[in-house]
């Protein structure tokens, strides 16, 4: 069996820990929210559609430091940042994209999330039937089988998973009445664990396992690609999870089939990411920012109360980051570039 060195720094946590500590914490100045407020109502009465919206326009002094801080924290520190403190009761409902998109523009490079060029997804309940439109097949008893990316879009939990780019960003516009619960782990506690526990199967996990493009790529559910869940470069570790791609190649008959071990060893890493995870929920108007490369996040199934105006909506922009880590060379295969700080990650536009 290969050495394998656990993982160090201040990127491996559990969940206990960081529930305790406010490290990842970035509160925003008034003066800075104030001044977003204001850049963002100005391009709203401007005419301006909120992708239209430029970095410049966002000129706001403070606002280059907090995203510094920000971009730190996620490559070197814990792999989160919260940022706390924007007045979103002064906010206009009509320039919440405006100021999101703007503010994005000066934490890294914002990425397509869809084949047709999405770079702003609301994610909430979008229904059933909606959801199914998203990517849907049928699994060996006849049941429907959601891809990951429409199962974003439904009240439904969310299993342990990482997104396609170097940071997802969720900028918290409401919340349901029950649930909704974000989890968080670190991916370096995880691999640590598995280390420690039962380190035949963290070296498969280090060997490629085969997943779909399912739910992504037009034409992605037939298309099969090979990925190893974790992954190292000059000593820093990444990993790309989601188990859904990998189940839905199982229902492929072109794709390789998943050795006992490895169900063995992916069963191991969810029960792990639930132990060592811990659970918060954002309030309206602050903004979660995860390094997909150390963090894995999962959701709670959650109830809506429109009534009462309790209804779980976030605004999601993906980042490829300038200081992101170099990747595997194996891993072009799902970002493309390798190199660090490449804009990279995202999903590919149909022609």
């Amino acid at each position: 069996m290969a050495f394998i060195a656990p993982i160090a720094g201040p990127c491996v946590w559990r969940g206990t820990e960081i529930a305790a500590s406010n490290r990842w914490i970035r509160p925003m100045d008034r003066a800075v929210s104030r001044a977003l407020i204001a850049a963002a109502d100005r391009a709203r009465e401007a005419g301006i559609e909120w992708s239209a919206v430029t970095r410049d326009q966002f000129q706001v002094p403070g606002l280059d430091e907090l995203c510094a801080e920000a971009r730190e924290e996620l490559e070197n520190g814990s792999g989160m940042a919260k940022l706390t403190g924007l007045d979103f009761a002064g906010l206009d409902p009509r320039s919440q994209r405006h100021l999101w998109f703007g503010l994005g523009h000066h934490l890294g490079t914002i990425v397509s999330q869809s084949n047709s060029g999405l770079l702003m997804k609301a994610i909430q309940d979008e229904g059933y039937d909606v959801a199914a439109s998203h990517g849907v097949t049928v699994d060996e008893n006849g049941k429907p089988f959601l891809s990951s990316y429409a199962r974003t879009l439904t009240n439904g939990p969310l299993r342990f998973h990482t997104d396609r780019c170097d940071v997802v960003g969720l900028f918290c516009i409401g919340q349901a009445a029950e649930g909704g619960v974000s989890k968080l782990c670190s991916t370096g506690a995880v691999h640590n664990e598995i280390l420690k526990r039962r380190p035949d199967l963290l070296e498969i996990l280090y060997q490629p396992v085969p997943r779909t493009r399912f739910g992504e790529e037009k034409g992605g559910e037939t298309s099969i690609y090979l990925l190893p869940i974790f992954g190292q470069r000059d000593g820093r570790l990444t990993s790309h999870y989601s188990r859904t791609y990998i189940e839905n190649a199982q229902q492929l008959p072109q794709a390789p089939r998943l050795t006992p071990q490895q169900v063995e060893a992916l069963a191991l890493l969810d029960s792990v990411a639930a132990e060592l995870a811990f659970e918060m929920v954002l309030a309206p108007g602050e903004i979660q920012l995860l390094n997909n490369h150390v963090i894995y996040h999962a959701r709670t199934a959650f109830e809506n109360d429109p009534a009462t105006g309790r209804v779980r909506s976030m605004l999601r922009l993906w980042f490829a980051m300038p200081n992101s880590r170099a990747l595997p060379e194996d891993h072009a295969v799902l970002w493309g570039r390798v190199d660090r700080g490449a804009i990279r990650g995202g999903i590919a536009i149909a022609a």
